[in-house]
């Protein structure tokens, strides 16, 4: 018999999950993973092994009643039947949010869960969804440990310089400071270099999580150094439906101008905005790339030029660039912008250059090595859940 962790990240219409056992020298073993998609509309449950290979799936009709609660049930029975044998001994949560309190995993409680409700303003999209499973497990499985895993915490080692707004000091006493966002990604990241670019690992990377939510991070060594999303999940880089940057004139103008309410403008800015307000046709890339609409290559045009200036800032926090990795939805499977952003970073020594049978699409003798580097997320939150459990027998 061998213990096993479900890995949780939920976002706000599915809820991707992971399962793995716990392997040799505290390393974890994937089982399978999967999806429910569609939730609130027409849920579709599917998991899959770890080759790919479908091992259930479930879907329930347009518009039938089919709450949280059930589909999580649904998920855990699920697992049970899978594990056979083993033994499920904890869920791991990816949660957006852990404000200045939680620099590393911890164990969810009713005290530590009503700390992260508190935080709920600073990613009004993403911390709600975070913790809707949380309650949901509580009630079906009242003695299973839960585990947060925090997407700030990895940006904790920023240098002070980096996280600091030019804000009357009372705001930072407050905690309006730079947090950073996307630190599951980035930090498995950090662990793939070793094995995949071992020179990259100790040097000067920009990673580029490109997907509906985007962002960078600069690392030195595999730690964060700067990245481009800062108080929220909604500064930096141009998403699917998320402005990133912008002047706060704007938000004053749209205020006192437009006489939109505070509400109105959280609206535009996290669900009207980005490539979607840009192009007004659609917030997923792969539309956009496809579409013969000048808008649609406008909005395109604007997301490449956006990820390649926050790169030059990011390479100025580094003092220098040693290696560029692409990485999530959009960097992984959209050539077409990875093209478009390694031939704007050419005056950084990039060489674009074809891919191999390896992650590298640098060009030989490029000064900048690009690589494509698949991203997984809930693998980091199983292994931090295992660590969690173990650093509490220990």
């Amino acid at each position: 018999m061998a213990d096993a962790v479900l890995a949780l990240n939920a976002g706000s219409s599915s809820l991707k999950f992971a399962v793995f056992r716990n392997g040799a020298v505290g390393k974890i073993v994937p089982v399978s993973k999967g999806e429910i998609e569609g939730i609130g509309t027409a849920p579709h449950f599917f998991a899959r092994d770890a080759k790919g290979v479908t091992l259930n799936e479930k879907r329930w009709p347009d518009g039938a009643t089919v709450t949280f609660d059930t589909l999580l049930g649904e998920l855990l029975g699920w697992v049970d039947h899978h594990l056979g044998d083993d033994r499920l001994v904890a869920v791991g949560h990816r949660v957006v949010h852990g404000g200045r309190e939680y620099t590393a995993p911890v164990r969810l409680t009713d005290g530590v869960l009503a700390v992260l409700e508190r935080l709920t303003p600073l990613a009004p999209l993403h911390q709600p969804h975070s913790l809707a499973p949380v309650r949901a497990i509580t009630g079906l499985r009242p003695g299973l440990p839960q585990i947060a895993c925090f997407d700030t915490a990895f940006h904790h080692t920023m240098p002070a310089v980096a996280t600091r707004f030019a804000l009357p000091r009372e705001y930072e006493d407050e905690g309006v400071r730079h947090y950073g966002f996307h630190g599951l990604s980035y930090e498995y990241i950090a662990r793939r270099l070793p094995d995949v670019a071992p020179h990259l690992a100790a040097g000067r990377v920009v990673v580029a999580h490109l997907g509906n939510g985007a962002s960078l991070c600069a690392m030195r060594a595999g730690r964060s150094i700067d990245t481009t999303m800062t108080f929220t999940a909604l500064d930096g880089l141009v998403m699917g439906t998320r402005c990133g940057a912008i002047d706060p004139g704007v938000l004053l103008y749209m205020l006192q101008q437009k006489n939109l309410s505070p509400h109105e403008v959280e609206q535009l800015l996290y669900e009207k905005s980005g490539l979607l307000g840009v192009s007004g046709l659609s917030s997923d890339m792969r539309m956009l790339l496809a579409s013969d609409q000048p808008r649609a290559r406008e909005a395109v045009d604007l997301f490449v030029f956006r990820v390649a200036r926050e790169t030059a800032a990011l390479a100025a926090s580094l003092g220098g660039l040693d290696g560029f990795v692409f990485t999530a939805g959009i960097g992984e499977h959209a050539p077409e912008i990875r093209a478009a952003v390694c031939e704007r970073l050419r005056w950084l020594g990039v060489l674009p250059g074809t891919a191999t049978a390896g992650s590298r699409i640098s060009a030989p003798g490029s000064l900048v090595e690009v690589h494509v580097i698949p991203t997984d997320e809930e693998a980091m939150i199983g292994q931090h859940t295992l660590e969690t459990l173990a650093a509490r027998t220990t």
